[in-house]
């Protein structure tokens, strides 16, 4: 069995430009997914926050 640490020092690979290309696509597509669901979502931490503020005054 190969100790795949012995890897870390080598020179990196080129991979091919459609390959990249669907890995950045694939990133833009999750980080467009996050932010909608940021967006829909509801932050309890900001409504707890906002809730003690109200009581306290």
């Amino acid at each position: 069995m190969d100790n795949p640490f012995k890897q870390l020092n080598q020179p990196l690979k080129e991979v091919p430009q459609e390959l990249k290309a669907k890995v950045m696509s694939d990133i833009a597509t999750a980080k467009l997914l996050m932010d909608l669901a940021t967006l829909f979502s509801v932050d309890m931490a900001k409504i707890v926050e906002r809730t003690i503020k109200k009581r306290s005054k």
